[in-house]
């Protein structure tokens, strides 16, 4: 099979598209970059019917037996295909509890089993779950059908795929992204960082971009999408008199995004039926919730130009039609809740408010931010430290601010005007407290689709037909390391913790560390302990840390009994040596003297224990 294509898949929390390049057509110009292709993705929008949409919607309806009549689900590919997409997004709306939404933030939410079916979260007893991986499988399964019914002469398993995740993702989800892209048949991918992507799509759209932007500018990518708020800085540097880009910071996982909004919104359209002596239940809200998720997303988008939109919530049990409850939610309503809820202006001193004390016993849901002010969370983000020889010499004001020259929005939330408007005004009034010239939006972008185009566009810059950002691992991975100490009464053994892989590391390099040699358990039950850091960036390859820092947070423990391989089990002297793959992949080896080696990865099924 041949490669003519690279092909970009945003696999979003609320959309997912897809875009697409040719590598084999010969251009004109030998160093132009092929040009990039939005491509219209087959779904049902209503029973029976398939129509070609912009974007994906990542919804999965769980259709019960009687839910469609026969025939009525099938797609150009399948009789009886899982229902995702614009239908499962309508139908779910009616009936939430056979609707799993956000499985991407569940993706990344360690404090579960991700393997689990445990979505969708209320549905009733009896009813079918599935996992958060599961999900995400199937909607890169239907991305994979409709391409290759575009494509039959170039399956998209056979294409060079380029795959997004945020950029606060850490290891155990991204090995879960990949676990899902190949249950989902779409063969070897290669995961990129969404606030990049969004950076090579400007660049796509702008070959004169070297013109707009120079050496010394920081970037501010602002990525707020349907589930999480990322943030990402480029330093623009320059090498043999050639302008650089090279990624300088990367802000925390943020759980806050449109699916904070839509719940807001669907209590303030609850308030106002309970002054209409109305009340809900809680699957009542959870089906306004979602179609105050679709209104808001019409009336955001710059084309409508409606004040408001009607909400319909199906009343209860037999009155499901005829006690249908009426409302509307307003663009005003819809402005305000998203600009003094959400983008508050605040202080560049002001830093998110911390979690309160925790009940003793809780529903099980998503971690979201305790403060869902995104201003406060920018603020904390400009003030963390940068990385790398760029890092330091970051544009800094007087009280240690990052000051970006530029700021590239991206995410369906800033869609809205508003929105935008109010970012850039809070950032501005930050930078003029510090002495500094304002920042400047960067052109406008399709926000929903950017992504998708950008990471389409690196798939070209992989093969020399285009720019490349430096950057590198986000994060400073460490492994457990027992301490060798006489053991004592009642006390575990002390932990320390090996730097493995450094902050930057680039993927498709390896590390190795010949002059430390440990212990590995062989033949027997043995627990590794991984761990990471967002904020500790100076940590050298190969530092051991003699006490486990504070700002350190440990990822799924790993139990594995490693083959002995000939040997008697017990402790074999090893020297270990890191590696990130080229799709992005960590893995750790553990090294014999005699050439046996032994591989570890971050375990994708965590530990829970009851």
């Amino acid at each position: 099979m041949s490669t003519p294509f690279v092909v970009g898949i945003d696999l979003g929390t609320t959309n997912s598209s897809m875009a697409y390049a040719r590598t084999d057509a010969a251009p004109s110009d030998p160093l132009a970059t092929p040009p990039v292709h939005p491509f219209a993705i087959t779904q049902l929008v209503n029973a029976s019917e398939p129509r070609e949409e912009a974007l994906l919607p990542s919804f999965l309806y769980l259709a019960g037996p009687n839910d469609f009549p026969a025939g009525a689900l099938a797609l150009p590919w399948s009789e009886d295909a899982p229902l995702v997409g614009v239908l499962a997004r309508k139908r779910g709306a009616e009936v939430p509890a056979r609707l799993v939404s956000s499985a991407k933030s569940w993706l990344c939410h360690a404090g579960v089993d991700r393997t689990a079916a445990l979505l969708p979260l209320n549905a009733p007893e009896g009813t079918e779950k599935v996992s958060p991986v599961h999900a995400s499988r199937l909607y890169l399964e239907h991305l994979r059908h409709a391409w290759d019914q575009a494509h039959p002469d170039a399956p998209l398993e056979t294409q060079h795929v380029l795959l997004t995740v945020p950029a606060s993702f850490d290891a155990v989800a991204r090995d879960l992204t990949l676990k899902a892209a190949a249950e989902a048949g779409l063969g070897d991918v290669v995961l990129l960082e969404e606030p990049q992507a969004a950076f090579y799509a400007w660049i796509e759209r702008h070959p004169d971009w070297r013109e707009r932007i120079s050496v010394g500018d920081l970037i501010l990518v602002a990525d707020i999408g349907g589930g999480t708020t990322d943030f990402t800085l480029i330093a623009v540097t320059e090498e043999a008199g050639e302008l650089k880009l090279e990624r300088v910071a990367v802000g925390e996982h943020i759980l806050l995004g449109g699916d904070n909004v839509d719940l807001a919104l669907a209590r303030h359209v609850e308030q106002e039926l309970a002054g209409r002596k109305v009340t809900l239940d809680s699957l009542q809200l959870y089906g306004l919730w979602q179609q105050c998720r679709e209104a808001k997303e019409a009336l955001l988008d710059p084309q409508n130009t409606k004040d408001s939109l009607p909400i319909t919530i199906l009343g209860r049990g037999s009155s499901l039609i005829g006690g249908a409850i009426k409302a509307k939610l307003m663009r005003a309503d819809v402005e305000r809740i998203l600009l003094d809820g959400f983008l508050p202006k605040v202080e560049s001193t002001e830093m998110p408010q911390r979690a309160r004390a925790r009940m003793g016993l809780a529903e099980l849901g998503l971690p979201y931010a305790t403060d869902a002010a995104i201003t406060r969370h920018l603020a904390r983000f400009l003030r963390q430290p940068a990385a790398g020889a760029a890092g330091e010499s970051v544009r800094r004001g007087p009280s240690g601010l990052a000051c970006p020259t530029h700021v590239l929005f991206n995410g369906g939330l800033l869609r809205a005007g508003a929105a935008r408007e109010r970012l850039m005004e809070t950032l501005n009034t930050w930078l003029a407290a510090e002495g500094a010239p304002a920042a400047q939006p960067l052109p406008g972008e399709d926000l929903m689709q950017a992504v998708s185009r950008g990471a389409a566009y690196y798939g070209l810059s992989r093969l020399g037909r285009g720019v490349r950002i430096r950057g590198g691992v986000p994060r400073t991975y460490y492994v457990g390391i027992e301490s060798s100490l006489p053991a004592v009464p009642g006390m575990p053994a002390p932990l320390k913790a090996l730097t493995v892989v450094p902050y930057g590391m680039e993927e498709g390099t390896e590390l190795r560390f010949p002059d430390r040699v440990f212990g590995l358990a062989v033949g027997e039950p043995a627990e590794f302990r991984f761990f990471h850091s967002a904020t500790r960036r100076e940590d050298a390859a190969g530092t051991l840390l003699d006490e486990m820092p504070a700002d350190v947070e440990e990822l799924a423990p790993m139990q594995v009994e490693l083959p002995a391989e000939g040997a008697t089990g017990g402790f074999i002297p090893v020297t270990l040596e890191s590696a990130v793959t080229p799709t992005g992949l960590l893995q750790l080896w553990c090294v014999a003297r005699d050439g046996r080696r032994w591989k570890l990865e971050f375990n994708v099924r965590e530990r829970h224990e009851g």
